[in-house]
């Protein structure tokens, strides 16, 4: 393998993680992270949101707040990088959850493609503009309680992927 195709699959690699960070951001509440995600003026384009990217986070850290909270599965991917420009496109499907759990605008899945436009920064890769395409919404009929004792999800810095370095029968800080 010579070094373009190397640089090729680090490229793929890199944006792919940039996605991921992305929808880690959005399921944790962590808007700082997803604002990590653009280029400074980048731009996002969602269901009922059209701006650039301090704006969007603005605004999906409001529309996220009504749920107890989301999941963000991602599937296909494919990258595209040219140079120090890239477009890929990823699919998903987006659960949502909140009370009461009889609410289908608080309970539902999306399927989701994000078409987006990257660059190459100084830091590694960034979304210059995305176009978070819905394919279809599914309402939930409720939640069934979890079955016993065990760690659970939060939103915000006392969620267990933020304390990795705690041993994992460690209790969250309390702050």
């Amino acid at each position: 393998m010579d070094e373009r195709e190397l640089q090729l699959l680090a490229d793929r690699q890199a944006i792919h993680d940039l996605v991921l960070r992305y929808c880690r951001g959005i399921d944790r509440m962590d808007l700082e992270a997803v604002r990590a995600c653009y280029e400074p003026g980048g731009l996002d384009h969602h269901t009922g949101f059209s701006g650039d990217r301090d704006a969007f986070v603005a605004w999906v850290g409001e529309a996220i707040s009504r749920f107890d909270g989301t999941m963000h599965v991602v599937a296909n991917h494919l990258a595209e990088p040219e140079g120090d420009e890239a477009r890929a496109e990823t699919y998903g499907v987006a659960y949502h959850w909140g009370t009461p759990s009889d609410d289908a605008r608080l309970n539902f899945a999306s399927a989701f493609r994000y078409v987006d436009r990257l660059r190459r920064h100084e830091g590694g890769w960034l979304i210059q503009e995305r176009f978070a395409v819905r394919e279809w919404t599914r309402a939930l009929d409720g939640w069934i309680p979890k079955e016993g004792e065990g760690p659970s999800g939060c939103r915000g810095p006392r969620d267990r992927v933020y304390l990795a370095g705690a041993p994992w029968g460690a209790a969250p800080p309390t702050a």
